[in-house]
């Protein structure tokens, strides 16, 4: 009959892991707190914090303002473009339904590219691209956008040509704004925080790599500690 001990490292070793695996959860148990008190704030005109920010815009000064304003999300972009961006056209989603928003620019470009996310697992998250003027002299224009989401890359779309540009975000873009006349002048973007359920499901995802590495270590033998043969 094989009678089964644990060797002192090896109880060392499994000691650790689970004070690796409580430390986890206590980081987790944190930043959710944080969270949702941060959350609950109300300033104190009694409005809730906006659930959004504005960053941007990258670009010239040209043509007029405009701002689509902050949805849930982005369904659809409709881009026209040639040597540069000539327009911008964005579907959002609020409560479930598609809004369309009006197409932002001119009436040039000899090229066009729909892009169709698939809401709402997939979101955009980051946007690059490229501004200098047309023409010598002239106000900057947004020459080249590339569009990221969790899952795909699209573009770039027109010429990567000027000054680069780029916005990654850990939260989701909901929303556009900017300038246009002739061409896009710039653009800029309303972007919603990071989701509680996106953290918690990346930090679960550790705690469960750590629990299947402790489940999966058998315990040592008398044998596997004296380092004997079957």
């Amino acid at each position: 009959m094989s009678i089964i001990t644990f060797h002192p490292q090896a109880t060392i070793s499994f000691a650790s892991e689970l004070w690796i695996l409580f430390f986890h959860t206590q980081i987790l148990c944190f930043k959710l707190a944080v969270f949702f008190m941060e959350d609950g704030k109300k300033n104190r005109s009694g409005t809730k914090k906006k659930k959004s920010i504005e960053v941007g815009p990258w670009g010239g000064n040209g043509g007029i303002s405009w701002d689509d304003g902050s949805y849930h999300g982005v369904r659809e972009i409709t881009l026209v473009f040639g040597h540069c961006i000539d327009s911008i056209c964005a579907v959002y989603d609020k409560n479930g339904k598609p809004v369309a928003a009006e197409k932002h620019g001119g009436h040039g470009g000899d090229q066009s590219a729909e892009i169709k996310l698939q809401f709402p697992d997939e979101y955009l998250v980051s946007v690059s691209g490229y501004h200098c003027p047309v023409v010598h002299g002239g106000s900057p224009v947004i020459r080249s956008l590339t569009f990221k989401s969790n899952k795909r890359t699209f573009g770039p779309f027109g010429m990567e040509h000027g000054t680069p540009f780029s916005f990654p975000s850990d939260g989701r873009i909901v929303g556009f704004k900017g300038r246009s006349g002739w061409y896009l002048d710039s653009i800029g973007f309303h972007v919603s925080r990071a989701q509680p359920t996106k953290l918690l499901q990346k930090v679960h995802r550790k705690l469960q790599g750590l629990a299947s590495t402790i489940a999966s270590k058998p315990p040592m033998t008398s044998k596997d500690r004296e380092g004997g043969g079957p």
